[in-house]
């Protein structure tokens, strides 16, 4: 029975082990916290990212190691990857904590971005601004996620309220694109090169936070061979195993690269029920040399998150094809502590519920 480690011990971590327990799969996650919510249905290791006496510990228990956050230092990826198999590849991981390196590779691979500059130095953004235009925002280059490290532009003027707010870490400037939706791609390539994609996911963001996903997207038909290309060509570019999520914006009936995410992601929640094998199954396959299993929607599915504080479990579970989902994380203004997912069968029945 092979055991499964875990870097990072969030929701999920903890969505790996529950899909991992059908198949007889054990785990060991490790983080930080004491409290991280994995340990509810994992053995829970607690140490810091760089205590490499107990990541060897780690190591020597566990059959092959992969990430539940990209925030991992690379060099603590790049250790680990000496001492037991690490699925995704470290320099995937390296690549997707650095917004300049990402987009870089987008454009290798033909996907284009909104236009961008490197931002080292408060000249550099006056520079910048200058450039890209207003309105813009400003990113840190690492560390970002769910909205965090970041401020937008509306004018010159913020250039010097920008800097401040990041504290003058490296950045990244990036025009604002007044895009007509938002979509992703849950892609997922096996030890041998076999690649899938789930339906393309229409995204809703709140405050810089997913707020709901809607699977499969409609009115795509013609934007999903281009963004399930980019998708494969990344994964090959980085050799990459296990599952990923691509963000992709849509301007003018093009698509434009966001980010990327070298994990099961948010938007890829609505496949436990709304798909025949879910994201989560589908990287334990994978990062075990497995066989794939099934991509296909099983009909039509909204994601809500729950962000804040849980609401009232009793009126979801009330409805037909409702699933409720509950981290067991202390409610925290801006942390993400459950979802929901609605599955129907048609877009009517999806609309009512």
């Amino acid at each position: 029975m092979p055991t499964i480690g875990i870097l990072g011990g969030g929701q999920l971590a903890r969505m790996l082990a529950l899909a991992g327990a059908p198949l007889g799969l054990r785990f060991l996650v490790v983080d930080n916290a004491t409290d991280a919510c994995a340990g509810q249905v994992a053995p829970l290791l607690r140490a810091d990212w760089r205590d490499f006496d107990a990541l060897a510990g780690f190591a020597r228990r566990v059959d092959v190691a992969t990430f539940d956050f990209e925030n991992v230092p690379a060099e603590t990826a790049h250790w680990l990857a000496t001492h037991t198999l690490v699925f995704p590849n470290p320099r995937a991981l390296s690549i997707s904590q650095d917004r300049l390196a990402e987009k870089t590779l987008f454009g290798e691979i033909g996907l284009d971005t909104p236009a961008f500059a490197a931002i080292d130095s408060r000249d550099d953004l006056a520079r910048a601004v200058e450039h890209v235009g207003c309105p813009a925002i400003l990113k840190t280059r690492r560390l970002g996620y769910d909205g965090k490290g970041q401020y937008r532009l509306k004018s010159a003027a913020d250039v010097d309220a920008a800097w401040a707010a990041l504290a003058g870490a490296p950045s990244i400037l990036e025009a604002f694109v007044p895009f007509e939706r938002e979509l992703s791609v849950i892609g997922v390539r096996s030890r041998d090169g076999e690649f899938r994609t789930y339906p393309l996911t229409r995204n809703w963001h709140a405050e810089g936070i997913l707020s709901a996903s809607f699977a499969p997207a409609s009115g795509t038909d013609a934007l999903a061979p281009h963004a399930f290309g980019h998708a494969r060509r990344i994964a090959e570019r980085l050799d990459y195993v296990g599952t990923f999520a691509l963000e992709l914006f849509v301007h003018d009936g093009r698509l434009l690269g966001n980010e990327m995410a070298p994990r099961v992601h948010n938007s890829g929640h609505w496949t436990i029920e709304g798909a025949a094998c879910s994201q989560f199954e589908n990287h334990l396959r994978a990062v075990l040399g497995l066989p794939l299993g099934d991509t296909a929607a099983l009909g039509l599915s909204v994601m809500l998150n729950w962000v804040g504080e849980l609401p009232p479990a009793t009126p979801v579970l009330a409805e037909p094809g409702a699933h409720w989902h509950d981290y067991g994380k202390q409610a925290r203004a801006g942390r993400k502590v459950g979802h929901a997912t609605v599955c129907a069968a048609s877009a009517a029945h999806l609309r009512d519920r």
